[in-house]
């Protein structure tokens, strides 16, 4: 951390190129852990597509799917009902929490690179209090049955999300510039105005609190083929910018001044990423509702699993976040079939005693 200040423009270029620029040990993506990560995917996926209430043919699903998508006929597909439960029912599904799943993940690790904290999730500039608002706000209007692309609720929710971030990072500005500490008090600022507001709606309005409790929960039993498109251009914008990205988050762990002095743009690298996270997240909680814990304990598993760096951090976020989805929706549709859980209870429940004997066996002072 020692770079002279004639040599800024040689010690940036190796900061982003050399990992030993950050105080966490370096490694490129292992194989081994990709490799391991794309398994868990891919067989969480298997299991959601032949689970449910009315089991499947393993075989005869993966043959139906890959009829439908590539157009080959491999092996004996399924028909009649069992072709229409896993094509238009299951698989969207299934296709809609991976990238939730996978989303949500990315960006809370991409968060606790830019805040270098642990506890920091997806929802910290306000993204569950604006999306919370808006729902409550088109459900209070009586939206709620409108479906397709174009639904109400989703969009609302899309649009409170952004705008609550919008507000957090104007009201955390602070001499034209915006800390990491600034940017987390504007959030728990703009996140309390915000669920007030919810509060006072849910009050004048609470024919409708059902609904609006239903979508906070997180709710994936509607999903169709139109989310899933709706959803994956914002996934793939987001996922790419953090990835472009991940190089950055190394430096940046050591510091916004040693970061500087490394040739990095603190300012610019931290509302690049917050942008892109904060897209990611606004579009997957527009079509899911607010699903917690994702965002949190999926890194810290990736961490005990490929190591701190986020080159690894983002990519196996984002696989490990679909595979823990897939079965966490798998648990809320089958514990009590015919009915079915809200997912952010299982997530809550999967998760809180994971993210406590995380915080039992490590000190966060030491992440």
């Amino acid at each position: 951390m020692g770079t002279p200040p004639g040599d800024d423009a040689r010690a940036g270029a190796r900061g982003l190129d050399d990992a030993r620029a950050a105080p966490v040990e370096p490694s490129r993506l292992r194989p081994g852990a990709f490799l391991a990560c794309v398994a868990a995917l891919v067989g969480a996926g298997i299991v959601g597509l032949v689970l449910g209430p009315i089991p499947v043919s393993a075989t005869g699903a993966l043959a139906e799917v890959l009829h439908r998508v590539t157009g080959l006929n491999i092996g004996r597909g399924l028909g009649g009902v069992d072709a229409s439960i896993v094509w238009q029912i299951r698989a969207p599904r299934v296709a809609l929490a991976v990238l939730v799943g996978g989303t949500l993940a990315m960006a809370g690790g991409a968060y606790q690179g830019v805040f270098r904290n642990p506890l920091a999730d997806p929802y910290l500039l306000g993204i569950a209090a604006g999306a919370g608002l808006g729902a409550t706000i088109a459900i209070g209007a009586g939206a709620e049955g409108v479906t397709g692309p174009l639904a109400w609720v989703p969009l609302a929710a899309f649009a409170g999300a952004i705008v609550a971030v919008v507000c957090t990072y104007a009201l955390g500005a602070r001499g034209g510039e915006r800390s990491a500490a600034t940017l987390l008090l504007a959030g728990v600022a703009i996140s309390s105005m915000l669920t007030a507001v919810q509060t006072y709606l849910q009050l004048r309005h609470t024919q409708t609190l059902r609904d609006v409790y239903s979508w906070i929960l997180g709710d994936l039993s509607t999903a169709g083929w139109h989310d899933v498109v709706l959803l994956l251009p914002y996934t793939v914008l987001s996922c790419a910018v953090l990835i472009a990205h991940r190089r950055r988050l190394d430096v940046l762990a050591v510091g916004d001044d040693e970061a500087a002095s490394l040739g990095v743009d603190v300012t610019r690298t931290r509302l690049v990423v917050l942008a892109a996270a904060s897209l990611g997240t606004a579009a997957a909680v527009s079509v899911s509702g607010l699903i917690g814990f994702v965002g949190i304990i999926v890194p810290h598993a990736v961490r005990m699993l490929g190591g701190a760096s986020y080159r690894s951090v983002l990519p196996l976020s984002f696989l490990v976040g679909g595979a823990f989805l897939v079965l966490a929706d798998l648990v809320a549709r089958t514990v009590l079939a015919p009915g079915e859980l809200p997912i952010g209870v299982v997530t809550a429940a999967l998760g809180g005693p994971f993210f406590v004997l995380i915080l039992r066996q490590r000190s966060t002072a030491h992440w």
